[in-house]
Formats: structure tokens, C-alpha cells, sequence
């Protein structure tokens, strides 16, 4: 049985004082008011999640992953709807993994995805989920088809959040968000869709949709029947993690590096434009069997001997456009290269057309 990928940042299950309190209240008034909508009482789910109900009422506050799960858990079941009243009809138990199961034995994720949006809209006619890709950019945005209410924010940011998470774990990867929009006013726990979003997060932008990288649709899946059965008993934590794998990285560097190449000079520059620190940036290309050194040499020396032999730029325009701060230490590499200077390996080829 399923529970759902809510959008918290944490990972497992760790009791209330073992981690940040981040998650915003907001998400459980919501939950609160799906219970009131069925004329039952939310107390119990809260005193499981050890949520004192007049904390409630206070927006500012703030509950951990390991409340969130426990309340959401106990809504679900509780009102017998995994989709906690966002719905014009409820969700059975279990949902949700037949969505997983649906999407699992698909040769891609881009196909696991499309079978997911296609099979959402058999459970749930309110909205409609679309995975497109255009430009090298895929998209999931989410058409709403009634007035979703007070559950409005509650809905389209879970309903983004659970079908990333997924990705993710059907790849095992990371997939770091290019940007995030949804067509509400900026709420005033706007600062969390940092962590629920990585990339610029917009407000007030229809429809509500997440991009990324297309080159993550093309990569296989990575999980089996058993993996499922097991991510299944526990959703929430596993499709929330934050994955230190990257399985594109080494590819996005390449990409950063050919169409900045003024503008990664250092890691600190690269890792900027991926959206990563640093550290993280050298730790994944580790994991990969790479290195930021070898692939600027990569990249560098691609480019230099494209324009050597197609171009006549001065050899100064060549180490600027390859990524060089200076033609003297261009020309120190490429000596390292090819064993002969810039000039001399112009000189001695034939002019590619």
C-alpha cells in the first residue's frame, strides 16, 4: 500500500526533534480542512503527528517530514482518500501504486512519465498532467479544470512534488529543476519552495509546471518489481530523497562548459550554473569517474581545434572563445595537447569546409 510523495525535504522517517521543523503549517490546514469537509475530527491524526491542535491556527509555525508523514498517513487512511480531499472525488487507498505499477515496465522516463499523467487523469478529472519537451527542456504542467479552493496550493505543489519524486526514484537520479511556477500569489512561507523546488520558483505564472532537462527522459529505469514492492510500504520518505547521484551530470558539465566558456573559468562558476555547491559538484563527478579538470580539457580542446581548422580567427579570438583567460596559457594546453603550438597545428593541416 501507497502513501503519498508529499513535498517535504527530508528524508526517512526520524522523530520531530532529529530534524528541522520545515515544513509549513499551511499544508496542515489544509489536511484539517479536508477533515471538517467529511464532518469528521482530525484529532487523532494530529496526535499521532504529535501536532498540538491549537498550533494549528499559527501560520508562522513550522512541523518536521517525520509530522507531515505521520498526519498525512493517518488523513489518508482515515478519510480514504490518498489525494486528502484536493479532489471533486476521493482517491482509494492504494492509488497511487497502481500509478507506480502502471509506470514501472516502461522502457524510458519519458514514457514512465507520460503513462503516469495518462493514468492520473483515469483517477482524477479535475486536472490533467502533460509532460511535453520542446528545445531540450521537458515540462510537467498541470491544467486545472475546476476551482480546486483553499486546497489549491496544497494540491498543485504536492501533486508536482510526488510526480518528481518518482522520477527520480525510477531513475535513481537527481533531477534538478530548470524552473518551478504556479499561478497563485507568493504565500508567506514562499521561502520553502526553495527546498521543495530546486531552480527559480515563479508566482502568479499559469499554468502551474516544473521543467528540466529533457535528457532525463531518454535514461532507462533503474528499479524492478521488488524495489517497488518495497518503495510502495513507504512512499513518502524514499520518493522525497535527495538524491547524491546525478546520472547527467557529467553531460549538463559538458553542456555548462561549451556554451559558457567565459563564464567557468573555476568550480565555483560551474557549480553556480548547475544550481550546486561546489563540493557537491567534485563529489558527483567522483562518483562518475570524472573530473571538472579533464572535462574542461575535453571541452577546451574540442572547440580549439574545431575553430583552428574551420576558422581563421587570430589565435587570441581561439582561446577566448575556448575558454581561456589569456592566449598564453591557451597555448601552453594545447601544447600539452598536441604536442605543437596553436599556429604550427594550423599551418600544417588542411582547412576543414
Amino acid at each position: 500500500m501507497m502513501t503519498p510523495r508529499l513535498p517535504l525535504p527530508a528524508v526517512g522517517s526520524p522523530r520531530p526533534a532529529d530534524t528541522p521543523a520545515i515544513t509549513p503549517m499551511a499544508f496542515v490546514q489544509a489536511i484539517v480542512l479536508a477533515y471538517q469537509r467529511r464532518s469528521l475530527s482530525p484529532d487523532r491524526a494530529l496526535a499521532q503527528a504529535q501536532i498540538a491542535p491549537f498550533s494549528v491556527a499559527d501560520t508562522a509555525s513550522r512541523i518536521t517530514a517525520w509530522q507531515m508523514e505521520r498526519i498525512s498517513g493517518a488523513a489518508m487512511q482515515e478519510l480514504s482518500d490518498e489525494a486528502l480531499g484536493w479532489f471533486s472525488r476521493r482517491l482509494p487507498w492504494g492509488s497511487y501504486g497502481m500509478l507506480a505499477r502502471a509506470s514501472i515496465s516502461a522502457p524510458s522516463l519519458g514514457v514512465a512519465l507520460q503513462r503516469w499523467c495518462r493514468h492520473h487523469g483515469l483517477l482524477a478529472d479535475d486536472i490533467t498532467l502533460t509532460l511535453t519537451a520542446s528545445g531540450g527542456t521537458a515540462t510537467l504542467q498541470i491544467t486545472e479544470h475546476r476551482d480546486l479552493g483553499p486546497l489549491r496550493e496544497f494540491c498543485l505543489v504536492s501533486v508536482l512534488r510526488n510526480i518528481l519524486g518518482v522520477a527520480c526514484w525510477l531513475i535513481d537520479s537527481r533531477i534538478p529543476l530548470l524552473a518551478a511556477q504556479f499561478p497563485f500569489a507568493a504565500p508567506p512561507h514562499q521561502g520553502v519552495y526553495g527546498v521543495l523546488f530546486s531552480g527559480p520558483t515563479a508566482f502568479g505564472a499559469s499554468p502551474a509546471a516544473i521543467q528540466f532537462d529533457a535528457r532525463y527522459l531518454a535514461l532507462a529505469l533503474r528499479r524492478d518489481e521488488r524495489a517497488l514492492q518495497q518503495m510502495l510500504q513507504r512512499a513518502l520518505p524514499l520518493t522525497v530523497l535527495p538524491y547524491r547521484r546525478d546520472r547527467l551530470l557529467v553531460q549538463r558539465v559538458r553542456q555548462a562548459l561549451a556554451s559558457h566558456p567565459t563564464q567557468t573559468h573555476n568550480a565555483n562558476a560551474v557549480a553556480a550554473l548547475l544550481n550546486v555547491s561546489p563540493r557537491t559538484l567534485h563529489r558527483q563527478l567522483k562518483d562518475e569517474g570524472a573530473t571538472l579538470q579533464a572535462l574542461k580539457d575535453e571541452v577546451r580542446r574540442a572547440c580549439a581545434l574545431e575553430l583552428l581548422l574551420r576558422t581563421t580567427r587570430p589565435i587570441k579570438q581561439v582561446a577566448e572563445a575556448a575558454g581561456f583567460q589569456n592566449e598564453k596559457s591557451f597555448i601552453r594546453a594545447f601544447r600539452g595537447w598536441t604536442g605543437q603550438s596553436p599556429a604550427a597545428f594550423r599551418q600544417g593541416r588542411t582547412p576543414m569546409v
